[in-house]
């Protein structure tokens, strides 16, 4: 099935409107057979246009046409060659999550919807954005996670859809919100590992995670 250029623009839009990035920060890609579209570099991502996607060639990293991939396309280039299951990643930069994970604190579970749809969330201490040291310590986790955090940088999702990867990245940013809410009106409780293990079990929790992957 071909690339919907407009679900990546629907998305792009989705991550500005939702304040998950700012200005030109952020980006996105989607797999395409042996390739992949990627937002160009310095884009604000609600202004991309249909036609300005850059292709890139999964294996080789070889770039189509005149436009700039995005800056981090090592980083989505090392996903998708570790992962052939997904489809889409998306790359950006939520205000709770950066803000949590950077003061060395893991984001808990504290409602059911993010255990039971984000399986692992994997940590990454500060590194130099854009770069292969970053790119090569995404490629080591991505095969266990759909979520990556970069302490004072970024959150990364991955997903079997568009749509799959932009929820993941809006739970991981609701769980970060809730819990820095929570410390600052009390002691949070958080979920045991076994209440956890009893909503992934739940056959309502299954079937929308199997919705999620279906960009329809």
């Amino acid at each position: 099935m071909a690339v919907s250029k407009k679900a990546l623009c629907n998305y792009a839009s989705k991550l500005v409107d939702a304040g998950l990035v700012v200005g030109a920060g952020g980006n996105l890609s989607v797999r395409d057979g042996d390739d992949m579209y990627i937002s160009p570099s310095g884009f604000d991502l609600k202004e991309i246009q249909e036609d300005q996607w850059v292709k890139v060639s999964i294996t080789t990293g070889e770039v189509e046409g005149k436009l700039k991939p995005s800056s981090e396309v090592l980083m989505h280039l090392e996903c998708f060659r570790k992962r052939p299951d997904i489809k889409a990643v998306l790359h950006a930069h939520p205000s709770y999550s950066v803000g949590v994970a950077s003061a060395e604190t893991d984001i808990p579970s504290m409602f059911p919807d993010f255990p039971a749809m984000v399986k692992k969330v994997s940590y990454l201490d500060y590194m130099i954005p854009t770069t292969h040291i970053l790119a090569d310590a995404v490629a080591d986790v991505i095969t266990e996670t759909d979520v990556v955090i970069m302490r004072n940088h970024g959150v990364l999702t991955v997903g079997k859809s568009l749509k799959e990867a932009y929820f993941f990245m809006q739970l991981t940013e609701e769980a970060a919100k809730v819990y820095a809410i929570s410390c600052m009106v009390g002691t949070p409780r958080i979920l045991t590992e076994s209440e956890c293990q009893d909503l992934r079990a739940l056959s309502s929790e299954k079937y929308r995670a199997k919705l999620l992957k279906d960009d329809k």
